[in-house]
């Protein structure tokens, strides 16, 4: 069932969101060639705990970390290790998510490592613009597949595709709840968008075909031609007056709260 979020919830998932937006940030800034991911994955953690919160992930399901750290043709739930050291010209998505008073926050970006290609550059600055194409999507009386198709849409003209397996979904007192948002499909279906969704939208783009593999560890899917995948994920709140993103930096310091009711 699809629960509409009043305003008091929004303001909760906002807070969660906005922790997320300042780990991303700050992993953004140490993101670098020699530095492995479990580096990330303490410094993620050690921040988490700092503000007062939970880790979302470590512990769901099993999954053993913080964050998700997916390098190169791994396209989602990469798992940190000290092994696993960055290189320049690689690139590395980063997903985390937070609880705070019983509500969760939900982003993910990827990130060039030191300098990369002009090749690898236009596949993340693609798969950003198909997160926000989808977000342009997210408008009260649209349909749920309206998003997804302007994501794929986006990401097809581009030369790339849009993995099928994983998708976007809700996000309020569980970490995903309904509906799923799929990152691909024809417009104008699935249930009507209304005001108080709130919804993670994250597509995972990838260079060659859409098809992913789960390798032995049961956690880490990469691409099944092993070229390149890339992966934004924003969680953004349908309003009467269009989409607002809950989990961007600027929307959590300027504003503390939304302007009309929801």
């Amino acid at each position: 069932m699809i629960t509409l979020k009043s305003r008091y919830e929004v303001e909760k998932i906002r807070f969660s969101c906005g922790i997320v937006a300042e780990v991303l940030n700050h992993l953004g800034e140490v993101v670098a060639p020699g530095a492995t991911t479990l580096d990330l994955e303490k410094i993620a953690e050690e921040l988490i705990r700092k503000k007062k919160v939970k880790p979302a992930f470590k512990g769901y399901h099993g999954y053993p970390c913080c964050l998700c750290t997916s390098i190169n043709e791994e396209v989602v739930h990469g798992i940190p290790s000290s092994k696993r050291v960055l290189k320049s010209g690689d690139i590395v998505g980063v997903d985390v998510g937070v609880i705070h008073d019983g509500y969760y926050g939900d982003a993910a970006k990827t990130f060039a490592v030191g300098v990369v290609s002009p090749e690898v550059q236009m596949l993340l600055t693609v798969t950003e613009e198909s997160l926000y194409k989808g977000i342009e999507q997210a408008v009260d009386g649209n349909r749920l597949s309206d998003i997804s198709h302007a994501i794929q849409r986006h990401a097809e003209a581009a030369g790339y595709s849009a993995v099928r397996d994983f998708v976007g979904h809700g996000i309020g007192r569980m970490l995903h709840e309904e509906p799923q948002v799929p990152n691909y499909g024809p417009p104008g279906k699935g249930p009507k968008l209304k005001s108080g969704m709130v919804l993670a939208l994250e597509p995972m783009i990838n260079q060659g075909r859409y098809e992913v593999e789960v390798l032995e560890d049961g956690w880490t899917a990469v691409t099944a031609d092993r070229k390149l995948s890339a992966h934004f994920e924003h969680t953004i709140v349908v309003t009467e007056d269009g989409p607002v993103i809950l989990s961007r930096l600027d929307d959590r310091q300027g504003q503390g709260t939304l302007q009309k009711d929801l």
